[in-house]
């Protein structure tokens, strides 16, 4: 069976058209049929649960719509409620580090051979709790929760501002990032998660701006110059070496304007220059000057003032977790100041020189200059134009329209960049409703996955398999590398391989063996009744030649359900 589904799954993907649809085209939130409910389900969230389709027919799109775009207005289930009390989502990221950073376990100098091996064993097991509490959180959501519009966006904006789980201090970051930066904003305006993300300690590691500091700043500058010091250049082994494009460059490239956003080399170099000082106090993990470690003060000698004292002979604001000194306020000498997810700027190693960015002359004003350079960004017609396509790309077709994009655009302008009243545009659009782009997007591994557990009733009692299962379709959650995130069309996703997988998966959840899930009493002709379209000949002369107990599994791995 696995080889006639794998061969009739791939000739129907790749060479028919899309399959044919009822002639509603109409731009309304209004539609009753269940073909039109099921697109929408499809779209808007991972899928429909049994007796869902029901029930949005009685209330109808447009409030069932309303409800989606206030998700805080839903209650959630006791499972989800369940999943997301961690360490991992409630921590701040100053905790997380102090209590499962590596610098916690790492072994004494004078430590065996044996000790070292034990402490690297030690860290490795708190980074893959992180990791297994934030992946088990993120799944147990997307198929339990009703607030399924946001499950989807927390999916697109996470990809969108992809930062990688296994690069260093976001071993231990990545939960809080997801929690603290993202899924607050995910239906709110695109200049405050723009700020969130650009203000969180886990960006700022992933794309080294905790590194990027003036030319020539001499390190460490505040206590020196506290201590009544004089400064030296930095050592060969310091991470303040000068200016770092990394992240200046991704926030234009990805998170903004896009690759053809009208933006030049010198623009990225003068962005750069204003995210100078941006970083990670010293004991949250970044190396900063935030004040010294615990196990650096017994070394300061007598008359050499400690980190508070420095601190109070400048007159600046104390900023305390768990009882160390991780940041200095603002004072009238512009030390540091420590933001609302534990990132800080040092106004020591900033750039206070004027600047340049896409025509706009930024004064040299500190971290003023980061918001300034930020509402530009968010204002700009080229980042509306992306992020529209972005959002067109993900919710409707790998080419969408650019009719589409176009009205979806202008009210990004018009609204200031709010994500709801864009989605809202969508929505109600005639290409949203266009039969031409009805089950015509190929569904990535994390949305094949959900949409399977979701469409059968199942609910995840241990999500070790799911997240194996994405490991091994080459999108593990939190996984991607480089910071364009997972794509989002066909081309990255279909193929012998990656089918024939998701087959194996389809025909075990089919048949209720699949590791740690419940799966409910569904029929093959239940589950049909939840796809968008009618089932081809091809796939209704398969179902009727194979036995009924694997009936269930056969339509998971169709190519009817390998759309949506």
């Amino acid at each position: 069976m696995t080889k006639l589904t794998l061969s009739l799954t791939l000739a129907i993907l790749l060479s028919s058209p899309t399959p044919a649809y009822a002639d509603n085209a109409l731009a309304s939130p209004n539609h009753k049929s269940e073909q039109d409910i099921i697109h929408f389900l499809n779209r808007a969230g991972f899928g429909a649960r049994p007796g869902e389709i029901e029930r949005v027919q009685q209330m109808g799109l447009s409030r069932y719509l309303d409800q989606q775009l206030k998700p805080n207005t839903l209650p959630e289930p006791d499972s989800v409620k369940q999943a997301i009390l961690c360490d991992a989502l409630d921590k701040s990221c100053i905790e997380l580090f102090q209590k499962y950073g590596r610098a916690n376990f790492k072994a004494g100098k004078n430590a065996s051979e044996a000790e070292k091996k034990a402490a690297k064993k030690e860290a490795r097991q708190n980074f893959r709790q992180i990791y297994e509490q934030t992946a088990t959180a993120r799944l147990v959501r997307a198929v339990d929760s009703p607030r399924q519009l946001q499950e989807t966006l927390v999916d697109f904006w996470f990809n969108h501002f992809n930062i990688y789980h296994k690069k260093g201090l976001d071993n231990v970051w990545i939960g809080a990032y997801e929690e603290q930066a993202i899924r607050p904003y995910a239906l709110g305006r695109f200049r405050d998660l723009l700020g969130a993300t650009a203000h969180h300690p886990a960006m700022l590691f992933y794309l080294d701006n905790w590194q990027n500091t003036k030319a020539g700043q001499p390190q460490p500058a505040l206590q020196n110059k506290l201590a009544g010091q004089t400064t030296s250049p930095p050592s060969a082994k310091s991470k303040f070496k000068g200016i770092n494009e990394n992240y200046a460059r991704e926030l234009m490239e990805l998170h903004t304007l896009g690759v053809d956003g009208g933006y030049t080399q010198t623009d990225v170099q003068e962005l750069a220059r204003v995210l100078t000082g941006l970083g990670i106090p010293a004991r949250g993990g970044g190396g900063g000057q935030g004040g010294l470690a615990r196990r650096q003060r017994p070394l300061l000698g007598p008359g050499v003032m400690t980190p508070r004292a420095m601190a109070r002979r400048a007159g600046a604001r104390i900023t305390e977790y768990g009882g160390d000194l991780i940041g200095l306020g603002p004072d009238g000498n512009g030390s540091k100041s420590v933001g609302e997810f534990g990132a800080y700027f040092d106004a020591n190693r900033h750039d206070f020189g004027s600047k340049n960015v896409l025509g706009h002359r930024i004064a040299g004003s500190g971290e003023k200059e980061i918001e300034q350079v930020l509402d530009i960004l968010a204002k700009h017609p080229s980042t509306a134009k992306h992020i529209c396509y972005q959002l067109a790309q993900y919710y409707l077709a790998d080419e969408p329209p650019a009719s589409l994009v176009s009205k979806m655009s202008d009210t990004y302008l018009k609204q200031d960049g709010r994500i709801d009243k864009i989605l809202e545009t969508m929505f109600n659009s005639n290409e949203f409703w266009d039969p031409r782009y009805i089950n015509a997007k190929f569904k990535s591994p994390y949305r094949f996955i959900i949409s399977a557990l979701r469409n059968t009733d199942s609910h995840l009692t241990d999500p070790t398999a799911t997240a194996g299962y994405l490991r091994q379709a080459g999108m593990p959650l939190y996984g991607c590398l480089t910071p364009d995130g997972y794509k989002n069309t066909q081309d990255a996703w279909l193929n012998p391989d990656a089918l024939l997988n998701r087959i194996n998966i389809a025909a075990t959840i089919g048949a209720g063996r699949y590791p740690g899930v419940t799966t409910g009493n569904i029929t093959a002709e239940s589950l049909a009744d939840t796809f968008a379209t009618r089932l081809s000949d091809q796939t209704s002369a398969t179902v009727k030649k194979t036995p009924a107990n694997q009936r269930v599994g056969l339509l998971l791995g169709s190519p009817e359900f390998m759309k949506y």
